[in-house]
């Protein structure tokens, strides 16, 4: 971080200062987006402050695969799965996503991702792997599969885009916006080249419940990315 950007200390957990803009130095990351039904996608979405973005009865459901390698929070695996959405009371063309389960394998990103940002991360055994120029991210229950997604090890076409987006959340049981940037990987994935596996777990039943396991729509894959976090607001 340059010297001349302002910084604000939140506070401290586990003897760590936790300060915004907070910046990820280096992460991979496969995101993808499916075209789910939208009444399916709201009954996953907690409490009423937000709805689904939707069009001609489907929603889109975004998972983001995230092997995070230098991060002030540690070097930790996630998942996340959630959909773009809006806040009920905001203005016309104000979205953002809204991540509904954002499981991790690590328990001090788990803390301070709760306490900080509001965000539903949990601790659970996460694993990412790269075999025959495929890359495999998975959660698993005691041993018992959860989810499995894999996907080629595609290289990048160009520079990484850079997308700005707030999540949303709720923190405190208040509707909570955490605004950032992020990295999107250039190397495109075929939708058909993806495989994606459900075991069992509310996990797995919650996806069967929006139509997977089937192709996404959209594929990316990136890795030595970076992204910027800014300390969140309520809305």
């Amino acid at each position: 971080m340059s010297n001349d950007v302002a910084t604000t200390v939140w506070g401290e957990i586990e003897g760590t200062t936790i300060t915004f803009p907070m910046e990820v130095d280096r992460f991979d990351a496969a995101t993808f987006t499916f075209s789910v039904p939208a009444d399916a996608a709201q009954r996953l979405l907690p409490g009423d402050a937000f709805e689904v973005l939707e069009t001609d009865g489907q929603a889109s459901l975004v998972i983001a695969l995230c092997d995070y390698n230098e991060n002030p929070w540690g070097d930790y695996l996630e998942i996340n799965l959630g959909f773009l959405v809006r806040a009920v009371d905001a203005p016309e063309g104000e979205t953002g996503s809204f991540v509904y389960r954002m499981p991790v394998d690590q328990a001090f990103t788990c803390r301070a991702g709760n306490e900080v940002m509001g965000f539903p991360k949990t601790v659970e055994e996460l694993s990412v792997g790269t075999t025959d120029g495929r890359v495999t991210f998975a959660m698993h229950d005691g041993g018992d599969l959860v989810l499995s997604i894999s996907f080629p090890d595609q290289a990048a076409t160009g520079t990484p885009e850079r997308v700005v987006t707030d999540s949303y959340s709720y923190l405190d049981g208040e509707p909570y916006a955490t605004s950032l940037s992020m990295d999107l990987g250039t190397g495109f994935i075929d939708p058909s080249d993806v495989t994606i596996e459900l075991g069992s777990g509310p996990v797995a039943d919650e996806l069967r419940s929006l139509g997977l396991p089937k192709a996404p729509d959209f594929g990316a894959w990136g890795r030595d990315l970076s992204a910027t976090f800014e300390l969140g607001r309520p809305i």
